[in-house]
């Protein structure tokens, strides 16, 4: 009898040919079929994989030798032969999906049908390029999972998502731990002993819209994620856009604006300069010091700086200064979404990230831009709305796109 950990981690047989290697393929579909639909019967799973009755019950036969699939009994009929029903033998199987961002991380662990088991945040961190900052990261990672509480034999792999540039496909972050020979997903799987899949964090964001968000209602979608920096994620029906090197998406990089202001990427005049969070929080800033009247003065006087979501409560607060600021870049962002929706005419623009949270504050500005600056036909095909996920939505998108792979979804 083998674990279901031990049934998808292991190593393709390359020497497996022919009726052997098709089979082990088949008996994975079958498995994953499970996970997402539930119990199944040999006639359903004939059905929906395109296998034979035979061929089926060979492999479900093999997979109850194994112990990775039970016999739950006969289901009631309205008439004839009752049939078996089947199921995975232990439904207790997790995933666990991290958001590294630029101030916090947030963990998650869900089981096979995507549903949080358990979660945690942590606000006192701050991401920078040192070896003190990954062990930092690894090790609350790895004390979450411990806390979890759940059995670390029934954890399929770990889903890490991060700010920067990220290739899923090498593993790498480009902005963050380049120095090391390994890539990061390789350190932190020794470290963790699970497979690990580093993900960009837009995308990760994206694809947990794409699933919870919509609910199967839009195949096309791009995601704006507004939080210290800007980037987006693209949904193409129902896949997520990588592009040749993996690193589709950055869009904060567009050189948008004609000003001196040097970007985190070092050029001048990109979009986050004008739009992010940072960039809000410099102008809330510059603004106290020239003079400006806000609620948040006494705060800025005392700590020498101002946090994004400070200028949103402020907002809310009916604060002028952060009222303005934050309608100003709805305006901007609006202009630049015009942009985006001209050339993917998707079905739905969804705002997450931090500045979402100023709802029509931001909103408001931002759909007249859009309205002024797209193309009609465009602009009335496409829904827009911000985001009603909680914030752990970017490390559940995490560990699906993990189980996705290790169950070949």
């Amino acid at each position: 009898m083998i674990s279901l950990q031990e049934f998808f981690n292991k190593p393709e047989n390359t020497q497996a040919k022919g009726i052997v290697q098709k089979n082990n393929i088949l008996k994975r579909n079958i498995i994953a079929h499970m996970a997402i639909e539930g119990d199944s019967t040999l006639a359903d799973l004939a059905k929906q994989l395109h296998i034979s009755i035979p061929t089926v019950t060979k492999l479900v036969d093999e997979l109850l030798v194994e112990g990775i699939v039970a016999d739950r009994g006969k289901i009631e009929t309205s008439g004839g032969r009752r049939p078996n029903v089947f199921g995975l033998t232990n439904s207790s199987i997790y995933f666990a999906g991290a958001e590294v961002s630029r101030d916090q991380i947030i963990m998650v662990v869900t089981d096979l049908q995507n549903n949080i088991i358990h979660s945690e945040r942590k606000s006192d961190f701050a991401l920078d390029d040192t070896d003190e900052c990954l062990e930092t990261i690894c090790s609350t990672i790895e004390n979450f999972i411990d806390r979890s509480g759940i059995d670390r034999t029934k954890l399929l792999g770990i889903g890490v998502c991060m700010a920067g540039r990220v290739n899923p496909n090498t593993g790498r972050s480009y902005k963050y731990f380049t120095s090391k020979e390994e890539s990061l997903s390789e350190i932190m799987e020794k470290r963790f002993g699970h497979k690990v899949l580093l993900e960009n964090d837009t995308r990760a964001r994206c694809y947990g819209e794409y699933v919870k968000g919509c609910n199967g209602a839009a195949r096309n979608i791009v995601y704006l994620n507004l939080g210290r920096g800007v980037a987006i994620g693209v949904i193409i029906d129902g896949e997520l856009y990588y592009g040749k090197s993996g690193f589709a998406g950055e869009f904060g990089h567009t050189p948008y604006f004609d000003n001196e202001i040097i970007c985190d990427c070092g050029k001048k005049g990109c979009l986050e300069t004008e739009v992010s969070g940072v960039a809000i929080e410099n102008k809330m800033m510059t603004q106290i010091r020239n003079g400006r009247t806000t609620i948040l003065m006494d705060k800025y006087q005392k700590q020498h700086k101002i946090h994004i979501s400070d200028i949103i409560n402020a907002a809310k607060n009916d604060d002028t200064l952060s009222i303005e600021l934050i309608e100003e870049a709805g305006e901007k962002i609006g202009k630049s979404i015009a942009f985006l929706i001209n050339i993917f005419n998707p079905e739905q623009v969804i705002i997450g990230g931090s500045l979402s949270h100023a709802g029509d504050y931001l909103m408001l500005p931002l759909k007249t831009a859009v309205n002024k600056y797209s193309l009609r036909l465009v602009y009335n095909d496409t829904q827009f709305r911000a985001t009603d996920l909680d914030d752990n939505i970017g490390s559940l998108g995490a560990a699906m796109l993990i189980r996705n792979k290790i169950i070949s979804i």
